[in-house]
């Protein structure tokens, strides 16, 4: 029975990363072979070079949306903070509400710019549960036009303690990320330049998009003792048909699929459920744990994650306790970037 506890480990605060390079390409990637046990240290400028012309690179074209909110009670000035989880198309918001004291239905709360001006406000219709909020911008505030005045990029708290800088709206963002709903950024993509791509395809690596919006799910700290009692939240995503027909022609004629993050691997193996690759457009609550056996992926590109967290136990399972402890204990040795702006490893 696994426990969670066996998923922690100690990293020195000073290998957290804060800012990513200046050249993304430059992160160092540690490619390991799970068939031999060899780990090696190379860059993401690299990456071409551990691929094979037949196989399939498939990542995740979610875009962070600005989703951090600031603000205070209209009514008694406190202070607020709000993430917003999700938007449906008839304006009705679920927001991650947090605030000194009680907020009662029906109250509002006034935001802030990043430059402190006050403005739109947003009405706190019904608690969801977990500090959950049904709420609705005030009537002829169009949602996203709020979030592109007042919303935050929400950079993890283990970077700079939360706060966004200029920089992080480009910064926390992939290159190819078209598709507006996560509320973090799938971070493996963050490695890649338009020249790192370029090579792959020249290879003859097929590269195709799939959608995860990234939810609090993914991150959300497992409380429980056993693992098998820790239920994720639901994230939305998309595998359409060209997209499921390429991965398929590539692994029938011998190739690998590569998920670039453990959202594109979560969603090809959602979309695996039955034994064979099918469309998906809909939730996956998937929590990928000991003994699961991987349908569709083949190999993983991948940061260096929290310890007890669902993705460092997602990564255990794809590349197995043994070779994968190992490899965080020499990444720490060597001097590894770690989290979101660190650096990767690429797991075949």
């Amino acid at each position: 029975m696994a426990r969670i506890a066996d998923y922690d480990f100690d990293l020195p605060a000073e290998l957290v990363a804060q800012h990513p390079l200046q050249n993304r390409s430059d992160a160092r990637v540690m490619v390991i072979d799970r068939e031999s046990g060899r780990i090696e240290h190379h860059h993401v400028r690299d990456l071409d070079q551990f691929l094979r012309p037949e196989d399939c690179l498939v990542v995740n074209n979610s875009r962070v949306i600005p989703a951090r909110l600031v603000g205070f009670r209209t009514r008694t000035g406190g202070r607020w903070e709000g993430l917003v989880l999700a938007m449906d198309p008839q304006g009705g918001w679920q927001v991650m509400s947090k605030t000194r004291g009680r907020i009662e239905a029906g109250e509002t709360v006034t935001l802030e710019s990043r430059d402190g001006r006050e403005g739109a406000r947003l009405r706190m219709m019904a608690p969801l549960g977990d500090g959950t909020w049904a709420a609705s911008p005030e009537a002829g505030q169009n949602h996203e036009d709020i979030l592109a005045e007042y919303g935050r990029i929400p950079i993890p708290p283990y970077i700079r303690g939360g706060e966004m800088m200029d920089r992080d709206v480009e910064d926390y963002q992939t290159i190819y990320a078209s598709i507006e709903g996560s509320v973090a950024a799938p971070t493996a993509g963050l490695h890649f330049t338009g020249e790192v791509l370029d090579r792959v395809r020249a290879k003859g690596v097929a590269i195709v998009e799939l959608t995860l919006h990234v939810g609090l799910g993914t991150f959300r700290p497992v409380t429980c003792d056993r693992l098998e009692d820790h239920a994720m939240h639901a994230e939305w995503g998309c595998l359409a048909e060209p997209e499921r027909q390429t991965i398929l022609s590539r692994r029938h004629g011998g190739g690998r699929v590569v998920a670039v993050g453990t959202t594109s691997a979560r969603l090809i193996e959602s979309a695996s459920a039955s034994g064979q690759l099918e469309c998906w457009e809909g939730l996956t609550d998937i929590f990928i744990r000991p003994p699961y056996e991987f349908r569709s992926t083949d190999g993983l590109l991948t940061n260096f994650h929290l310890p007890r967290s669902t993705l460092l136990v997602m990564v255990r399972t794809f590349g197995g306790d043994e070779l994968i402890s190992r490899a965080y204990e020499e990444a720490i040795r060597e001097r590894y970037r770690f989290y979101s702006y660190g650096d990767a490893m690429l797991i075949l």
